[in-house]
């Protein structure tokens, strides 16, 4: 079971995606703000980030540097899962490898399944 940190904009994505993940076992803090998300792991660190690139006052990347940031939170996993499609976001992810991306998904070809399974790998990979 897995601490997961769900930063999502669209109020149905994220209950649904939630309630999938929950269902798997895991428990969900799901946040709209990006700071609020910041605070929310300050409080309990969470051991797997999902995480939209487009968020209202502060984008998904300015989050992840801001995250990175802090020292005891370099390992923490995030798995991207944002309508930006690959051809969208074409050579912008390989300049992310620094910031310990664990999978992206791209939100119109991704079942909740498939997330709670990168959830599942994500937490499993710090376990071993």
């Amino acid at each position: 079971m897995a601490n997961v940190l769900l930063i999502e904009s669209d109020k149905i994505l994220a209950v649904n995606a939630s309630k999938a993940l929950k269902k798997s076992g895991h428990k969900v803090i799901w946040q709209v703000d990006p700071q609020l998300a910041l605070d929310s792991a300050d409080t309990k660190l969470p051991d797997v980030i999902i995480l939209d690139l487009i968020l209202a006052n502060r984008g998904g990347v300015e989050f992840m540097y801001e995250f990175r940031s802090y020292p005891d939170w370099q390992a923490v996993p995030i798995i991207i899962f944002s309508s930006l499609s690959p051809e969208e976001l074409r050579g912008v992810l390989n300049g992310f490898n620094h910031l310990n991306i664990s999978a992206y998904h791209y939100k119109s070809s991704t079942s909740l399944a498939q997330l709670s399974e990168s959830v599942n790998r994500a937490t499993h990979a710090i376990s071993v």
